[in-house]
C-alpha cells in the first residue's frame, strides 16, 4: 500500500483530527548561498494548540515534500528547511487519533505512514534543515532527527521523546537514528531516563549540549540566525563536526544501563521501555531502515496493548480532567484573596508559606505560639527564595519583592484582620484545630475562607462549633508542597459555594490538580493508601517475611515500596491516620501492634543502612512479634489489591469523589502511583480484580483499554 493510501485510510479513521499544514515559501539566503525552501508547520490555532501530526498532517507534508522535491531535482533551491509557528515547533502524533484504533493493521499503518513521509526528507537531493523554534516533543523532535542538520533556540522550554512515559516507544526513528547520531549514552537518557521521570523536559541548552541540535541561537532573532547559519554551511564556511559513534562495548554497557533504569522504575511490569532497548540496541550496526521496520512493529503492538490505554488515559486526566475539576462551583462565585494567613510556622505550614508568597505573589502572614517558631518559619521562607535567587530561577528584583510579602506576627487580629483566605497547618489533633478555629473566627472578616490543611480529620466536626461554619473547606496538600502537585478540597457538610469557589480559584493560581471530596474519614489518597499499606503491614504481622512483601509488589512499579513509603511518611502519622480510620471503619482498617511499638520506640521505619545497603533494623526487629501465616508473592499481592479494590468501591458507593476518574488523578498525582497503569482503576480492571472483589468493573470498556 503507497504512502497516500496509508494516511487517508488513517484520516477515515480519525475524522476529527486538526490537521497541521506544512506552508512552503522561499528564501534568498545570506552569503549568496542561493534559495532555501521553507516549510512552517502550522495548525492554524495560537501556542495554546500545539501543532501535531494526524495522518491528515502528515499528508499536508507530503504534498509539500512533492514540490521541494521537485524544486531541488530542477534545481530551483539549495536547501530546505522546516521550522514551526510562534513558540511551537511540533508536539507530535496526534494521542486522540491512537486512541480509536481498534485493529492492529490500523495501528501498523499509523507508524508506517510517518516513517514514510519522514524518511522522504533525509532521501531529498539537496541538504536539510530543521529549525526547532519552539516546543518539540515525539514526533516533532524525529522530524527533525531526518534532517542533515538542526538548529535549536536558547529559548525552548519543553523538548522531548516523551512516548516511553506514555507507553509507547519513539515510532517514527527516535529509537533509531538519535543513538546513532548523539551515541547510546545520550539516547538512553532523552528516550529512557528522562520519560520514565515524570517525561523530564530539556531546554534549549540541554539539546545543543547533548549534541541533538548543531547550533544554538537566542530566540529574539533565531530564525534569521539559524538562516544565516545555514548558509554557512551551504557555501562551506560553517563546517558541522559530530563525534565519532563507539559501535563497541559501550554501547551495549548504555543499553545494560537503560534495562537498569527500566526495572528500578517499573520491574519489568511495562512493555515499552523494553522495545524502545530492543530497538537501540539493534541500531548499533547503524541499519536505519531495519530500525524503522522494527518501530512499526512495536508501534503497533503497543497502540494494541493495555499499557498504552491506560498511559492516554492517565495523560487526559492530567491534561484535562484536572484543568476542569469535576463537581466544582461557578468560577465567578469565586472571591478575591488579596491576603493569606497561615497559623503555624513549621515546616509544613513554611512551605505552604512559599507557595502562597510564589504563585499569588500576595502578602502572606505567618503566625505561632511564640516569636521565636515564627522567626524561625519566615526564615525558611527567606532560605528557600535565596536558594531559587542562587540557582538563577528568579531574579534579585523578585527575590526581594518575594521576602517582603512574607512576615510573621504574634498578634492574629492584627495578621488577619484584612485576611481574605487563612489555612491552619498545625498539630493533627482535633481540640486544637476547634480552638484555632474558634481564634480565627473572632478577628478575621465575614468574607474570609477557613481552610484547614488536615489529612483525615473531619472538617465537618472542625467547624461545629463556629458562627459561621459555610466558610471551612479542608484544603489538603501533599509533600513534598512543592513537588506533589495534587490538592484535595474537602467540602464539609455546611461549606457555601462562594467559600468552595474561593478554594478552587486559588488552587488554580496556586498550579495545583484541584480534586473535589467529601468530608470522609482521611478524604481519598490517604484512605487509599492506609488500607493499602495496612494490608500489607497485617501481612508481615501475620508472618510473610519483608523481603516477599517487597517483591511481591514491584510488579506494580509503584515509585517505592510500602514499607519505604512508610518511612517517607514517618510511622507516627501513618499510626494517626490508621487509628483515625479504624475509629470510622474497624472492620476494615486494623492498627497494627508492631507499629505502635515502632512510633513508641521513636524509630523512623523497619530500614537502616550499613555499608551502603539497606538492611533491616536489628533494634526494630526486637521490638516486633510475628504470627505464622506465611504467604507467596502472588497471595500477598492479591490479597493487598482486594483489600485496594474494595475500598475505592465503598468510597465510590459512599459519593467521597464523583467519578472513578477522580480517584486515578488524586493517586497519579498525590500518590506518585504510575502513569503507565493509568491510576489505580483501570490496573484493577485489568487484572480482573475489580470484578472478583465487586463483581464489576470500575471504568467502561475502551475508557483505559482497546475499544471493543
Amino acid at each position: 500500500m503507497s504512502t497516500t493510501e496509508l494516511l487517508k485510510r488513517a484520516a477515515e479513521l480519525f475524522p476529527g483530527e486538526v490537521v497541521t499544514t506544512a506552508h512552503v515559501r522561499h528564501l534568498d539566503l545570506p552569503l549568496q548561498a542561493g534559495r532555501l525552501a521553507l516549510i512552517t508547520l502550522d495548525n492554524g490555532f495560537d501556542h495554546t494548540k500545539p501543532t501535531t501530526f494526524g495522518p491528515g498532517s502528515l499528508a499536508k507534508l507530503s504534498e509539500a515534500l512533492d514540490q521541494v522535491e521537485a524544486e531541488a531535482a530542477a534545481g530551483e533551491i539549495v536547501a530546505v528547511a522546516i521550522t514551526g509557528k510562534p513558540f511551537i515547533f511540533a508536539v507530535g502524533a496526534d494521542l486522540k487519533g491512537v486512541e480509536v484504533l481498534k485493529e492492529h493493521s490500523d495501528a501498523l499503518a499509523i507508524g508506517k505512514g510517518g516513517h514514510d513521509v519522514f524518511k522522504r526528507i533525509a532521501a531529498l537531493p539537496v541538504p536539510s534543515f530543521t529549525f526547532y523554534n519552539g516546543a518539540a516533543m515525539g514526533g516533532g523532535v524525529e522530524v527533525g532527527l531526518h534532517c542533515s542538520y538542526r538548529t535549536v533556540s536558547a529559548g525552548i522550554p519543553a523538548f522531548s521523546l516523551p512516548e516511553v512515559f506514555l507507553g509507547l516507544v519513539p515510532g517514527w526513528g527516535g529509537c533509531t537514528i538519535l543513538p546513532n547520531l548523539v551515541g547510546p549514552a545520550n539516547a538512553v537518557k532523552v528516550i529512557i531516563e528522562n520519560s520514565m521521570s515524570q517525561n523530564k523536559q530539556l531546554k534549549g541548552k540541554e539539546v545543543f549540549g547533548l549534541g541533538i541540535a548543531d547550533a544554538i541561537f537566542e530566540p529574539a532573532d533565531f530564525l534569521e540566525q539559524s538562516l544565516h547559519w545555514a548558509a554557512s554551511v551551504l557555501t562551506g564556511a560553517t563546517v558541522v563536526e559530530r563525534p565519532e559513534i563507539d559501535r563497541g562495548e559501550n554501547w551495549d554497557q548504555c543499553i545494560a544501563w537503560g534495562r537498569a533504569v527500566a526495572d528500578a522504575k517499573v520491574h519489568g511490569a511495562a512493555p515499552a521501555a523494553y522495545r524502545a532497548l530492543d530497538i537501540m540496541a539493534a541500531a548499533k550496526d547503524g541499519d536505519l531502515q531495519k530500525g524503522f521496520d522494527a518501530e512499526d512493529a512495536a508501534l503497533a503492538d503497543l497502540i494494541m496493548g493495555g499499557e498504552l490505554r491506560a498511559g492516554l488515559y492517565a495523560f487526559n486526566l492530567v491534561q484535562r480532567r484536572a484543568k476542569k475539576p469535576f463537581g466544582a462551583p461557578d468560577k465567578s462565585l469565586a472571591r478575591p484573596v488579596t491576603k493569606v494567613g497561615v497559623v503555624g510556622a513549621g515546616l509544613m505550614a513554611s512551605q505552604l508559606a512559599l507557595l502562597f508568597a510564589r504563585r499569588l505573589e500576595v502578602p502572606v502572614v505567618l503566625t505561632d505560639i511564640d516569636q521565636e517558631r515564627i522567626d524561625k518559619g519566615v526564615g525558611y521562607v527567606h532560605a528557600e527564595i535565596d536558594k531559587l535567587l542562587a540557582k538563577g530561577r528568579i531574579g534579585g528584583d523578585k527575590a526581594n519583592k518575594l521576602k517582603g510579602l512574607v512576615r510573621g506576627s504574634l498578634d492574629k487580629a492584627a495578621a488577619f484582620g484584612d485576611a481574605d483566605f487563612v489555612i491552619e497547618a498545625v498539630f493533627e489533633e482535633m481540640g486544637v484545630k476547634q480552638n484555632v478555629f474558634a481564634e480565627l473566627e473572632a478577628v478575621v472578616s465575614p468574607s474570609c475562607v477557613l481552610a484547614t490543611n488536615t489529612s483525615s480529620l473531619s472538617v465537618t466536626e472542625m467547624a461545629s462549633k463556629l458562627q459561621h461554619p459555610e466558610r471551612v473547606v479542608g484544603f489538603h496538600f501533599f509533600n513534598p508542597v512543592a513537588i506533589l502537585p495534587l490538592l484535595e478540597i474537602v467540602r464539609a457538610e455546611k461549606t457555601d459555594d462562594a467559600s468552595l469557589a474561593t478554594a478552587f480559584g486559588v488552587a488554580k493560581k496556586l498550579k495545583k490538580t484541584a480534586v473535589l471530596t467529601k468530608d470522609a474519614p482521611a478524604f481519598v489518597v490517604n484512605r487509599i493508601l492506609t488500607r493499602f499499606m495496612g494490608e500489607i503491614q497485617t501481612i508481615i504481622d501475620e508472618g510473610t517475611s519483608f523481603e516477599t512483601v517487597e517483591k511481591a509488589v514491584q510488579p506494580l512499579g509503584l515509585p517505592m515500596s510500602p514499607i519505604a513509603l512508610l518511612e517517607l511518611v514517618g510511622p507516627a502519622i501513618a499510626l494517626h491516620v490508621s487509628e483515625t480510620l479504624h475509629g470510622a471503619f474497624p472492620e476494615r482498617f486494623a492498627v497494627s501492634e508492631n507499629l505502635g511499638k515502632v512510633v513508641k520506640a521513636g524509630k523512623r521505619g523497619f530500614y537502616v543502612w550499613q555499608d551502603g545497603q539497606q538492611v533491616l533494623d536489628p533494634e526494630v526487629l526486637e521490638l516486633l512479634s510475628f504470627g505464622d501465616t506465611v504467604l507467596t508473592e502472588e497471595q500477598v499481592r492479591a490479597r493487598a489489591l482486594d483489600a485496594v479494590a474494595q475500598e475505592i468501591g465503598l468510597m465510590l458507593d459512599e459519593g467521597v469523589v464523583g467519578e472513578a476518574q477522580d480517584i486515578d488523578l488524586c493517586m497519579i498525582t498525590g500518590a506518585g502511583w504510575p502513569f503507565h497503569l493509568g491510576g489505580i482503576t483501570p490496573y484493577l480492571d485489568r487484572e480482573g480484580v475489580s470484578e472478583r472483589v465487586n463483581g464489576k468493573r470500575f471504568l467502561a470498556p475502551g475508557l483505559a483499554s482497546v475499544p471493543e
